[in-house]
C-alpha cells in the first residue's frame, strides 16, 4: 500500500517538506494564487480555502 497524495486540513504531515492547496478547478484551469505552507512530519494540515480543496505535497525542485 502507498503513501497518500492528498491531505485534508487536521491530517498529519507523512515528512517535511512543502505542500500546496489542490482542488476542483486546479486540473483544468489551475488555483491562481494556491496558498504554500512548509510542515515538518506530525504537524497538522491548516483549513483549506474552501472545502474543495486538499494539500498535496510541491515537487522537489
Amino acid at each position: 500500500m502507498g503513501e497518500r497524495t492528498k491531505f485534508e486540513a487536521g491530517f498529519k504531515a507523512p515528512n517535511d517538506g512543502w505542500y500546496m492547496e489542490a482542488g476542483e478547478d486546479s486540473f483544468h484551469m489551475g488555483i491562481s494564487h494556491p496558498k504554500k505552507i512548509s510542515l515538518k512530519k506530525g504537524q497538522h494540515f491548516p483549513k483549506n480555502s474552501n472545502h474543495n480543496r486538499v494539500w498535496v505535497k510541491m515537487p522537489k525542485v
